[in-house]
């Protein structure tokens, strides 16, 4: 048995089955994560260490015209490089000195590792800490792996974060004689007693994880209308403007593949908000009451806060439930999105889950999304392509969601399918954007059906 699925016995879910699958993988590398990171960091630059495959895995995902400047590129590893001709490190320096005085707009560059890279054995960790010394203050230079050999694409974002975590700085502390935070601490500690002579720290309210902007004005107007304004997105789109980090700072993940990031965080003294992810509507409302509760908001508040946007999510979703109830879903493992997609379509939606795959189940993070899958719920942590797509022929689903490089082949065999890197690229936090979210699962329905009224 997994620890995976001993775990979930041990939570009480025994209804969950778990396979745990060790063999041919089909997903992307950490590399993509670079698209939409740079869209949210607007002073950051992302160069790649690569091969001229990593430079076309970017520029075909990102969609970018050749005329166009976006904040990433590729260091190309030549044939030289890879025979030990040529000096990496001293080529290394000449590309970023170049790239600086090219593009005067960078606060903080990412020095990004790929497979290649990483096969050639390249210090790029010894490299930027080089080159930080070489180019502070007026750019910062981090390093973090996107390599695709042992990591999945949503990955690569958890890497970075959780380099970016380490120059968070501590947050000041009040001094006792100050007015003491009305907001009580979650469980799992203790508020400092009001006769204690040492100061303490502020509290405030982290959400880690790239989201749309659009999501984080929502979510920041349904926070401060609980009264919770104390209130940091990471990553930001400035990075020479992080937040503070330590004692008395509580953060909920909006996603669920940033171990790493979380692991650093409690690391410095945070104290993660166990919740569901805020996916769909029932979702979102039981993240933010993890924050709620945690700063003492009265159910009341609660209520107004979030009873219209909540009542209004909810009959955006109507149609969508009346294309997708009662169809069947099979989940390839792709992103880590899986779980709490699952939790979304079988809830709201009224869609049947034949087999919800992920490359890797955090089980404390997905605690609470696991206790709300449905009886009998079959679960796959890790790949065995091969296997997978047996199963999946075999049960013949309505919808697959999988990777870009099993789309065709299902296509080709009848089924309809969901590339689940759409779901990463698109906005689908929060109550508002509940209905798009639904809409691009019954989007190959609604096609199909308008392909056969022109029939």
């Amino acid at each position: 048995m997994s620890a995976a699925a001993a775990a979930l016995e041990n939570s009480g879910r025994r209804d969950i089955h778990v396979l745990r699958e060790r063999g041919q993988r089909e997903v992307f590398c950490g590399l993509t994560g670079i698209i939409w990171l740079h869209r949210k960091i607007q002073d950051a630059f992302f160069l790649v260490i690569g091969s001229r495959t990593c430079a076309h895995l970017l520029q075909s995902a990102a969609g970018v015209m050749i005329f166009a400047e976006p904040r990433f590129a590729t260091a190309i590893i030549e044939e030289r490089d890879l025979a030990g001709l040529a000096d990496a490190e001293s080529e290394l320096d000449r590309v970023v000195a170049a790239l600086l005085q090219r593009r005067a707009d960078i606060r903080t560059l990412f020095l990004v590792g790929s497979c290649p890279s990483e096969v050639i054995k390249l210090d790029l960790g010894r490299a930027a800490e080089r080159l930080d010394g070489r180019h502070a203050p007026r750019v910062r230079v981090l390093h973090y792996s996107g390599s695709g050999i042992e990591t999945t694409f949503t990955q690569g974002e958890d890497a970075c974060l959780a380099a970016l975590t380490a120059q968070m700085p501590a947050p000041a502390s009040r001094s006792p004689s100050s007015p003491a935070s009305a907001s009580p601490a979650p469980a799992s500690r203790s508020p400092a007693s009001p006769a204690s002579a040492s100061p303490s720290p502020e509290r405030s309210l982290l959400v880690v994880g790239t989201v749309a902007d659009n999501v984080e004005r929502q979510l920041t107007r349904l926070l401060a209308a609980m009264g919770i304004d104390c209130v940091s997105f990471f990553p930001s789109r400035c990075s020479a403007a992080l937040p503070a980090v330590g004692p008395g700072t509580f953060f909920l993940l909006a996603q669920p593949f940033l171990a790493v990031t979380a692991a650093a965080l409690e690391a410095r003294g945070a104290v993660r908000l166990a919740a569901p992810f805020p996916l769909g509507v029932e979702g979102t409302t039981a993240w933010l009451l993890a924050a709620a509760r945690a700063w003492g908001v009265s159910q009341a508040r609660f209520r107004a806060a979030t009873e219209a946007a909540a009542a209004r999510a909810g009959r955006a979703l109507e149609p969508h439930r009346a294309v997708l109830e009662g169809k069947r879903v099979f989940f390839f493992p792709d992103s880590q999105l899986e779980v709490p997609l699952a939790r979304f379509l079988a809830r709201e939606l009224h869609m049947e889950l034949t087999e919800v795959g992920t490359p890797y189940l955090h089980r404390a993070h997905l605690a609470e999304e696991l206790a709300l899958l449905p009886h009998g719920a079959v679960l796959s942590e890790g790949q065995d392509v091969d296997r997978q797509l047996s199963r999946c022929r075999a049960q013949r689903p309505d919808l697959v969601v999988c990777g870009l490089g099993l789309a065709n082949p299902l296509e080709a065999a009848g089924m309809r399918t969901k590339w689940s890197i759409e779901l990463v690229f698109s906005p689908i936090h929060g109550y508002e954007q509940a209905a798009d979210l639904a809409e691009l699962f019954a989007r190959p329905f609604n096609r199909a059906a308008r392909l056969r009224v022109s029939a």
